[in-house]
């Protein structure tokens, strides 16, 4: 097996592990980065859920006198369902405007109004315009475009592409070493070994029937730190976002903005009639979880599959030029948004749960750092504000660098007989992986499916049992000899934390809803699951 030392590690390629290796290498000589920087991805670089990010970025700019960081704490806190950290909440805020304008500097372009100063829109549960975006409704792709461009030509950072990251190395104490990975090319494994290992692995959407997020969001980070003793923290937190298109390609389902709806689309079914004010008196911008719920039992009285977006009420040339990738998408499936409706359904979307971690990205486990989507910082509570997903993997990635700047990191030149034993394991590997493929492929579906049904939108004591005792009959490989050999493992790990959460949140709360519990429990608290528990299972969760 190869081997290999590194200062820093970063485990993912979205806009936090992106952005964060950009801001270590140009610090390097500042944070001991005398053994390099190692960004790691299990697919090519700029494939991430980064890239699915069209609705935009918050930026409370202090050229924008109609914002402040008041409000917008304001804004986050009310969403959150009472489950924000006040701290943190406030530190993103602040720096919002830092990191913006640092990824102008870098080459983003944001878009401009007709005076040519950043344009902002509404989206739902945000009191006023904060919202900016770039290529119209292609913002997160445009902001890793242009990550992927420097990181690519910074001769301080090596890039491995197609490796999965199977478990972190871990000593005797508990501290995280580093990590071995798995080159799905060449299907060797190598044991990389480092003082800090930065987690940026996305979400967890995969885990549905029903997502907007690609294939490989399948929960690797919060299933290697969970095995790593790191404590999780609101693992039942699952955001289904309200609408996504209702047309299936086997993978995910394309995103339908809410930006859409910011400026003024509405929600309508088959017979043309809104019905959003039966629900909230903000309608179509009320929280996600709202508008999440209200669709859902549109659906259900209805016995349809989907209600509908109605877009042709906004200016033609002005959809046209707001949200051309949705206009596109759309007219290859036969729909044309200015003047047809949109077949719209929810859809799984963003975890609020993951790791615990601050806003350094310091998780329980020392050496282990967490940012993203994988990490639960406390800023999205209990239900995410629109638009503050990547303005959060940008600030957290730039308070991760700038607290490791602050260390001197070296790699360990030495291991002790835990973190050996770790790396022994990986000496032998199945050559013949086509055994196990389409067993994995059968497995996966149904665990989503069981996810689904069972720990989706509405929940309850019944169906989270049943959920419990089916994901019990997946059956893992025997050997793992491929990524998604692993990545199953990943997901039943991260579906059965899920569901055991929720079944202990006797409570309906933000995104959680409880169908045997449907009031807000006075008692607002974390739920919290992992430390010596996750370690224990870790030794027997990774077979090769």
């Amino acid at each position: 097996m190869k081997h290999s030392s590194y200062s820093i590690v970063i485990i993912g390629s979205g806009v936090a592990g992106l952005y964060a290796a950009e801001k270590l290498a140009r610090h390097s000589a500042k944070c001991g980065g005398n053994d390099g920087i190692l960004l790691i991805t299990k697919s090519k670089l700029g494939e991430s859920n980064s890239r699915y990010a069209q609705g935009g970025i918050v930026g409370v700019m202090k050229s924008n006198s109609a914002d402040s960081v008041e409000l917008h704490v304001k804004d986050t806190i009310k969403a959150g369902a009472g489950l924000s950290e006040f701290g943190t909440v406030k530190f993103v805020s602040e720096i919002s405007d830092t990191v913006v304008k640092d990824l102008i500097s870098m080459g983003v372009e944001f878009d401009k109004d007709e005076n040519g100063k950043l344009a902002y829109t509404l989206e739902g549960a945000h009191s006023i315009k904060r919202v900016l975006h770039a290529g119209g409704d292609a913002t997160g792709r445009v902001i890793e475009q242009a990550l992927c461009e420097k990181v690519k030509s910074n001769p301080d950072i090596d890039i491995y592409e197609k490796t999965m990251a199977v478990e972190l190395l871990s000593d005797l104490s508990g501290e995280c070493k580093g990590v071995i990975v798995f080159d799905e090319e060449t299907q060797e494994y190598e044991a990389v070994c480092s003082s800090a290992v930065i987690l940026a692995a996305g979400g967890l959407g995969q885990l549905y029937k029903y997502t907007t997020n690609p294939a490989g969001a399948t929960a690797d980070g919060i299933a290697l730190a969970y095995r790593a003793g790191a404590v999780l923290q609101d693992m039942e937190f699952v955001q289904f976002h309200p609408t996504a298109l209702a047309v299936d390609n086997g993978v995910n389902r394309f995103l339908i903005s809410e930006a859409v709806r910011g400026e003024g689309a509405k929600l309508v079914d088959a017979d043309g009639y809104e019905f959003m004010h039966k629900y909230h008196k903000l309608k179509e911008l009320a929280p996600r979880d709202i508008v999440t719920r209200a669709i859902f039992n549109e659906m259900s009285e209805n016995n349809s599959q989907n209600v509908w977006l109605n877009a042709a009420c906004i200016d033609a040339e002005k959809l046209q030029k707001c949200f051309p990738n949705i206009s596109q998408k759309c007219l290859e499936n036969g729909i044309d948004i200015s003047k047809d409706f949109i077949p719209v359904a929810p859809a799984a979307h963003y975890s609020m749960g993951g790791i615990k971690a601050d806003v350094n990205g310091e998780t329980s486990v020392k050496g282990l750092f967490a940012i993203g989507e994988t990490a639960s910082t406390g800023l999205h509570g209990g239900n995410r504000l629109a638009s503050n997903s990547l303005l959060e993997c940008i600030a957290c990635a730039y308070s991760v660098a700038e607290h490791l700047c602050g260390k001197e990191l070296r790699a360990p030149k030495h291991i002790d007989l835990c973190v050996k034993s770790q790396m022994d394991k990986y000496s032998v590997y199945d050559e013949n992986p086509e055994e196990f493929e389409s067993r994995t492929a059968e497995q996966r579906k149904a665990l989503r499916e069981i996810m689904w049904e069972n720990a989706g939108i509405l929940r309850s004591e019944e169906s989270l049992n049943k959920a419990l005792e089916e994901l019990d009959k997946i059956i893992l490989p025997k050997k793992y000899s491929c990524r998604e050999d692993y990545e199953l493992n990943n997901m039943l790990t991260a579906a059965k934390l899920i569901v055991r959460c929720a079944l202990e949140r006797k409570e309906s709360r933000g995104a959680h809803f409880r169908v045997d519990f449907p009031q807000e429990s006075e008692q607002c608290i974390h739920s919290m699951i992992g430390g010596q528990e996750g370690r224990k299972a870790g030794g027997q969760a990774v077979r090769c």
